[in-house]
């Protein structure tokens, strides 16, 4: 029997990721974007992610808060 494919998780809307904690996994930010987590995480390393991030350990995390900036359209100085 084949197994059933679920579909992936709906694109969140800029007032559910507002509910966000602080920082979230890179590919929960990935999927509000709208690119693969693979994506964003090699444009983290390469220093041109769009979104500011922390590194934790090996890995890293996003500030929710810029990438509501970066979803609404807001300036960097507009941000806080």
């Amino acid at each position: 029997m084949p197994r059933k494919q679920t579909a992936p998780p709906a694109q969140p809307t800029l007032a559910d990721i507002r509910k966000w904690p602080a920082t979230v996994p890179v590919p929960q930010a990935a999927r509000a974007i709208g690119c693969s987590g693979q994506h964003l995480r090699d444009r983290i390393k390469r220093g041109d992610s769009p979104v500011k991030t922390i590194p934790l350990g090996t890995r890293f995390v996003v500030i929710t808060a810029d990438l509501i900036r970066l979803l609404s359209g807001a300036d960097e100085s507009e941000a806080a």
